[in-house]
């Protein structure tokens, strides 16, 4: 595909007003492409999550263009932002977010749930996606019984429930070992890159680097410095 599926230029994002404003980001510019893992990395209070939230639509940027998908996101109203989120970007947060008295593939199915699939073809469907990521014998498990990386599993199968186009993952191994978070990024590059879908991870864990095709490095609001590294892995 021609065109990157994450375009910002010049973003900017302020909180407070007058004496109390706290300018978060100052002017981005950053591309995420279809086909490629885009590392955003930079310190706690970088701006990172701010970006991610203005990328996601959940926040509205106040100046500067965010074009997504093909589709400019100053452009959509917020009826229609929070549909096309459904449809189009799957998430996975730090803190997996799994409803507990909810199995596996039941919560893996939310996003289906949602979007008014019947229970049993919503399930069905999430446990396929569990079979692909190795977690077919325990789709039926509580979340207190999984493991870390196992829930980790689960909130790939849920955002990738929909065959969304980006993916964006929110500090994806911060709460996992270093081998175990080695592993998901694995699954990650194998089961969930395609070259028709981009994914956009938000971290600050240096460890999980070699996974990358391009680092974005974002300090005091302001990208610092882009590295491309396709053809290293």
């Amino acid at each position: 595909m021609s065109e990157p599926a994450v375009v910002c230029k010049a973003v900017e994002k302020s909180f407070g007003a007058d004496q109390t404003r706290l300018r978060v980001l100052r002017g981005v510019d950053l591309q995420a492409h279809y086909g490629e893992m885009t590392f955003l990395l930079g310190p706690s209070g970088s701006g990172k999550t701010t970006l991610l939230s203005i990328i996601a639509g959940i926040l509205k940027a106040d100046g500067g263009s965010i074009s997504v998908l093909g589709r400019e996101l100053s452009r959509i109203r917020d009826l229609e932002a929070a549909h096309f989120r459904l449809k189009n970007l799957g998430f996975v947060f730090q803190q997996f977010n799994l409803i507990p008295a909810l199995t596996a593939a039941e919560n893996a199915a939310v996003p289906l749930f949602a979007a008014g699939w019947k229970r049993r073809s919503a399930v069905a469907k999430a446990r396929a996606i569990l079979d692909d990521l190795n977690m077919a014998d325990r789709s039926d498990a509580l979340p207190n019984k999984l493991s870390g990386g196992e829930q980790q599993r689960v909130a790939f199968a849920r955002a990738l429930i929909q065959d969304p186009k980006l993916i964006i993952c929110d500090e994806p191994t911060s709460a996992l070992d270093g081998a175990t978070g080695h592993h998901i990024m694995e699954l990650l590059r194998k089961i969930v890159l395609k070259p028709d879908r981009a994914v956009l991870v938000v971290t600050h864990d240096y460890r999980i680097l070699e996974f990358a095709d391009r680092v974005a490095e974002i300090s005091d609001g302001v990208i610092q410095k882009i590295e491309s590294r396709k053809g290293v892995h």
